[in-house]
C-alpha cells in the first residue's frame, strides 16, 4: 500500500503542477477578458434568474432544479475538509487563491452552462444529455471525438472511484463515529440504502432531494458561520492582512506545519478551490443540460452563481472560521480542523451541527455525482450501461468508509486533475461560441426591453 501511495502522490504532483495551474487559471483569465468580467457585471441578474427564470424550451427538470443538482455535487466534504486541508498545507494564504481560482471560475462555469445548452441531445429514453463530451464532439467536431471519449471516461471514474463515493463515504463515516460513535458498518450499510433508494430513481429523483436538502443545508451552514465571524469580529481585519501577506509569502507556523511557501499556497488553494466549486472540471455542464430552457446564456448566467455560492460563500466561511478560532494553528486535521473553530463559539451545539451539515453536503455531492458518472458512461457504453453503473456506485458508496483517508483523496485529486484537461481545452476552443450566444442573448433581451417601453 505504501508503494501504491508513493506512486499515486507522484501521480497527482504532476498532474497538478504548473500547468494545470496555469490552464485552469488562464482559462478563467481567457474567458473573463472576452466577456467583458461578466461575473462582476451580471453577477447581479444571475443570482435573480435562479428564482426568475422563465423555464421555457426543452429540457427534463426546471433550472433551479438543474442548479441545486450542481450544487449537490460541488457543496460537499470539500467545503469543510478539503478548505481545511488547503489552509493546512498552504497556510492561510491558501484562501487567498481559492477566492482567485473561484473569481475566474466564474467565468468559466458559465461558459459550461451555455455550450451544455447549445450542444445537447435527446438520448434514446427521451432525457436529455449534455456536458464537456457533448460539446467537445458536436462544437469541435469528430476529430475531436477522442478528446469527448476521453472526457467522459475520466467523468464515469471520478463518480464512482474518487469526488462523487470514496472521499464522501469516508468523511460520513468519520463525523458519524467522532461525533456520535456510530460503528462504521452501520453508516456504510445505511448509506449505501438510502443511496441506491435515492439514484435508482434518476435525474428527477435526484434532483428533488436536491432541491429540497441544498438550500436547508446551505443556510444553515451560513447562519452558524456568520456567528463565528461575528464573535470574532474585532480580529477580521488583521486576518485578512493575514491571509494576503500569506499568500503571497507563505506561513511558517510551530504546531501545524513548517515554511508553507508561495507556491504550496498557490498549488493547495487551487486544487483544493476546483475540488470544491468544480469550475473547469466539466461536471456542472451535464446536469445543466437537463435544465428547462431556450437560450444557453441563461443558463450559463444560472450556472455561474453555482461558483460564487459554493466558494465566495461556503468555503468563506469555513476558511474564515478556521483562521479566526486559531484552529489551523494546532495539531487537528480535516474536519476535526473545522469542528474545533467551531466549538470555540458553540461548545455544546458545533460539534453536532458541523457533523449534520458535514454529512448532508457529503450526502448531496454523493447524489450529483452520482448521475454525472451514468451521464459519462452512458454517452460511452449507451443507455443499456446505465443500471449497472448505478447498482456498481451504490457499492463502491458502502465500501468507501473502509479505505485510508489519504487513499481516496489522492484519487479524486487525480480524477479531478484527469477529467479536467479535455474540458479546457474544449473551453478554449469554443470560446467563440460562448461570446457569440452570450451576445445574442444580451441583445435579445436589450430588444425585450425596447418593445415593452
Amino acid at each position: 500500500m505504501e508503494q501504491l501511495m508513493n506512486w499515486l502522490d507522484t501521480l497527482n504532483n504532476a498532474i497538478w503542477g504548473l500547468p494545470m495551474i496555469v490552464l485552469l487559471m488562464g482559462t478563467g483569465l481567457l474567458l473573463t477578458v472576452r466577456l467583458n468580467v461578466l461575473q462582476i457585471t451580471k453577477l447581479p441578474m444571475a443570482l435573480k434568474l435562479i428564482f426568475t427564470a422563465p423555464n421555457e424550451g426543452e429540457g427534463d427538470v426546471s433550472s433551479f432544479k438543474s442548479l441545486c443538482t450542481a450544487l449537490a455535487a460541488t457543496i460537499g466534504t470539500g467545503n469543510i475538509v478539503g478548505v481545511a486541508t488547503a489552509i493546512a498545507a498552504g497556510g492561510p494564504g491558501a484562501l487567498f487563491w481559492m477566492w482567485v481560482a473561484a473569481f475566474l471560475g466564474i467565468a468559466t462555469k458559465y461558459a459550461e452552462g451555455l455550450l451544455s445548452i447549445k450542444f445537447r441531445v435527446v438520448d434514446p429514453r427521451g432525457e436529455m444529455s449534455g456536458g464537456p463530451m457533448r460539446y467537445i464532439e458536436m462544437g469541435m467536431g469528430d476529430k475531436w471525438l477522442w478528446l469527448a471519449k476521453l472526457f467522459a471516461f475520466f467523468g464515469a471514474a471520478a463518480g464512482i472511484m474518487g469526488i462523487g463515493t470514496t472521499t464522501q463515504a469516508n468523511s460520513i463515516k468519520d463525523a458519524m463515529q467522532g461525533s456520535f460513535g456510530v460503528d462504521p458498518v452501520w453508516t456504510s450499510g445505511i448509506l449505501a440504502l438510502i443511496v441506491a433508494m435515492v439514484v435508482l430513481g434518476g435525474l428527477r429523483s435526484i434532483a428533488s432531494v436536491a432541491a429540497a436538502v441544498v438550500p436547508f443545508m446551505s443556510v444553515v451552514y451560513f447562519i452558524f458561520g456568520l456567528g463565528i465571524m461575528l464573535m470574532h469580529w474585532t480580529q477580521i481585519p488583521a486576518v485578512f492582512d493575514l491571509i494576503i501577506h500569506s499568500a503571497f509569502n507563505g506561513h511558517a507556523v510551530a504546531g501545524g506545519f513548517g515554511g508553507a511557501l508561495f507556491a504550496s499556497a498557490i498549488r493547495s488553494g487551487v486544487a483544493r478551490g476546483i475540488f470544491s466549486n468544480e469550475a473547469g472540471l466539466g461536471s456542472a455542464p451535464i446536469a445543466s443540460a437537463a435544465a428547462t430552457t431556450k437560450w444557453p446564456a441563461e443558463q450559463g448566467l444560472i450556472s455561474m452563481t453555482g461558483t460564487f455560492l459554493d466558494t465566495m460563500a461556503v468555503c468563506s466561511i469555513t476558511g474564515l472560521s478556521i483562521i479566526l478560532s486559531g484552529a489551523w494553528t494546532g495539531e487537528a486535521k480535516g474536519a476535526l480542523m473545522t469542528q474545533l473553530a467551531w466549538s470555540t463559539v458553540y461548545p455544546l451545539s458545533g460539534t453536532y451541527v458541523m457533523t449534520v451539515c458535514l454529512v448532508l453536503f457529503a450526502f448531496t455531492t454523493i447524489l450529483g455525482w452520482a448521475y454525472y458518472g451514468e451521464r459519462c458512461i452512458s454517452y460511452l457504453l449507451g443507455t443499456k450501461a446505465t443500471l449497472p453503473y448505478r447498482i456498481a456506485y451504490v457499492i463502491v458508496v458502502g465500501i468507501g468508509p473502509f479505505l485510508p483517508l489519504s487513499f481516496v483523496w489522492t484519487l479524486a485529486d487525480i480524477t479531478n486533475g484527469l477529467m479536467a484537461f479535455p474540458n479546457l481545452v474544449a473551453l478554449v476552443g469554443l470560446s467563440g461560441v460562448v461570446v457569440a450566444e452570450t451576445k445574442l442573448y444580451f441583445a435579445h433581451l436589450a430588444a425585450m426591453k425596447e418593445r415593452d417601453k
